[in-house]
Parts: structure tokens; sequence; C-alpha cells
């Protein structure tokens, strides 16, 4: 983002907070006693601007100041993407009213009271979905012998964003997910930081996330969001030392009886090294062996069916993680949240199991994967 852009964008943010909060006092106005607006102000201000101060302020801030504006601003900008839906639908409740001859002083209570109350419900019903996750099921049938094995339970969890906002608290809620499943398999299609190795260092998370196990092992692959915080030599290093390997542009094969390859994210198509094209990934694989793909971002199921993968497993997109924006999700991506088949090849597409910004979901639920996997090719060596 270059500066007119970041300049256009803050000069935006900061007209839209201003007609949310002038809204806002002609409501609180009428009911708080009088010398109180002054709180009024000053908490909106903090609410509104503590995100973008946070990331301006970075560097001079100690890390604990930082790290709490950037919680306050996570729920002020939850705050503000509804509030900008609400308003309006406030002043069209006020302008009824008062169309319907009742007083000013009657009207604008309710409006603000009705709005109001809706952001309230807004924000702890979508804290509810994301601090409570679900665990979803998908049973797939690949017509390969899997090797030694029938059948396979395979745990998923994408974007779990471990940063300021979704830390050691969530991740135990994983934890236990995985000791209540007891999958054979645990796979991580990305985006297991929000940007920054920072916290996950400073808060020791990687102390509950060596809790993680399998018998077959736990995989990852990268995602957009490792990519922006720059730190991924470390990260890998760091989840290497808890038994968590980090596949980026890599295959393994586990117990001699199927793959998974773990591609770069998409984002690295513009750095100078690139990524394998998922056919240059897979070449050379057994193609009697299953083959399980994990690719963060949800684009080219065509290429990835085409160079043999048996299932592929994305996130990215949190299924909008706020309503209405899985609308746009939904026109952006051939397959943005749940299952379809592409050609012989299963994709399940993840809504995620942490957030980004506003620990708040509504439309979609933080979730957890339960993928069983059966085998149904002959189980006789290939020649």
């Amino acid at each position: 983002m270059n500066i007119v852009s970041a300049l256009l964008f803050l000069l935006v943010f900061l007209v839209l907070n201003a007609w949310i909060s002038w809204n806002g006092s002609l409501f609180w106005s009428a009911i708080l006693p009088e010398g109180m607006m002054s709180a009024y102000w000053i908490i909106y201000g903090v609410i509104a601007v503590a995100y973008i101060a946070a990331m301006l302020l970075r560097r001079a801030l100690p890390y604990w100041g930082y790290a709490l504006l950037k919680q306050i601003g996570s729920y002020g900008l939850a705050v503000l993407f509804y509030a900008l839906l609400l308003v309006p639908a406030g002043d069209l409740i006020y302008g009824v009213l008062r169309l319907a001859g009742l007083e000013a002083a009657t009207a604008l209570p309710v409006a603000g009271w009705t709005a109001s109350g809706g952001l309230l419900v807004l924000l702890l019903k979508g804290s509810w979905n994301a601090w409570r996750p679900i665990v979803r099921r998908y049973d797939i049938e690949i017509g390969k012998s899997g090797g030694a094995y029938k059948s396979l339970r395979v745990m998923v969890a994408s974007d779990l964003h471990l940063g300021n906002i979704v830390g050691k608290r969530h991740l135990r809620r994983l934890v236990r997910k995985a000791e209540e499943l007891k999958p054979d398999l645990i796979l991580m299609p990305g985006d297991v930081l929000d940007d920054s190795v920072e916290p996950f260092v400073r808060e020791r998370m990687a102390d509950v996330m060596r809790e993680l196990r399998a018998p077959l092992g736990v995989y990852v692959s990268l995602g957009n969001h490792e990519y922006y915080g720059g730190h991924i030599p470390e990260y890998m290093e760091r989840m290497k030392a808890i038994g968590i390997e980090v596949l980026t542009d890599r295959t393994v094969l586990v117990a001699d009886s199927f793959y998974v390859a773990g591609r770069k994210d998409k984002a690295a198509e513009s750095m100078q090294n690139g990524r394998l094209p998922v056919a240059e990934l897979l070449a050379g694989l057994d193609p009697a062996k299953p083959i399980l793909l994990l690719d963060h971002q949800p684009y080219g199921f065509e290429k990835a069916a085409e160079a043999g993968a048996d299932l592929m497993l994305s996130g990215h997109t949190h299924r909008g993680q706020m309503a209405p924006n899985h609308w746009i999700t939904r026109r952006l991506f051939e397959l943005d949240w749940g299952y379809m088949r592409k050609h012989a090849m299963h994709v399940v597409v993840s809504s995620g199991f942490g957030t980004w910004g506003p620990p708040v979901r509504i439309g979609s639920r933080s979730e957890v994967l339960d993928l069983r996997v059966t085998f149904t090719g002959s189980q006789e060596k290939s020649g």
C-alpha cells in the first residue's frame, strides 16, 4: 500500500467513524446525565482508533501496550463494520416513528436502543461463534489403496491466526478437540500465525501446540499471513522443534501408504523464488498412492485434480467471517466453504479455527474438520 492509498484509507476510516460517533452522540446525549458526554467521546475515540494506533506505533510501544491496543481495536473494527449497517437502520426507524406522529424525545431513544441493542447482540453472538469451535464431519472415499490403512481419521484446522488476539486459551481448545477426536493424522493448511512470530514466542504458544499429537504426524502448510509476518525461517524452526513439519512445496510419504503434499502460499508467486506449479510438485509421486494436498488459498482446483491430487484442503476465506461478507467470498472463489468434487478429487475448504481482526463471527463458525477417509482401492501392491 503506497502513501497515497494509505492516506485515502485513513481519511475514509476517520470520516466513517465521525459519522457514526455523531449519530451515536444524538442518542446518548438524550439519555446520559449532563456532563457525561465527554466520557462517551473518549471511549468511542479509543475504540475507534486503537487498531490503527497499534499498527502505527508498534515500534514505539512496549509489547503489552501494543497488544492491549490491538485487542481493543479489534472489537472497534467489528463495531465500525456493523454500525455502518445499524446506524442507517436506526435513522430509518427514527424517521418512520416521526412520520407516525411520535415526538422526537420518544422516537430518538427507541431508534437508538434498537440500533445499540442490535450491535450488542451481534457482538455477543459473534464472540460466541468465534470462541466456541464446532466439529464438522466429512466422509470421503478415495478409490486407491491406502497401503497399510483401509481408512484414516484426519483432523484439519486451518487459519488459527495465533497472535495478540487468538492466543493460548483458544489454542488449548484445539488441543482438547484433538484429544476428543483421536485422529490418525493432523493437517493445518496455512495461517497458523496471524502475522508476526513475536506473540507466538513471547507467550510461549509452542508449549501448548506441542501437545497436538497424532500417530501419523502433524503437517502444516504456509498461508498468506506467514508471508505478511516475514519470519518464516524462524517459524519453521520453532515448529520443527515441537515435532510439527511445515511443508513448503514439499511432499512426504507417510508410513509408505499415502502422501501429504504442502504448497507454499499463493502469495509466494509474487516473490523472487515463487512457488512450484502443482503439477511439478506432485510429479514423480507414485500415482497408485493417495495424495493429500494442503494449499491455503482455494484456487486452482482444476490443475490440482489434473496433477493427481485426491484430496485438497484449503482455508483462507473464513467464509467471510462476518456476514454479509460471505456474499463476497461466495463470488470470489469457486468454493469458499464446505465440500465439492472436482473430477476425481475431493475439495474441502474450512472456515477456519481462529479469526482475523475482530474475534467475531456472524454467519460462520470457528471449526475443526473431522475427515473420515476410506480407501476403496485394491490393497495389493502396484507393480
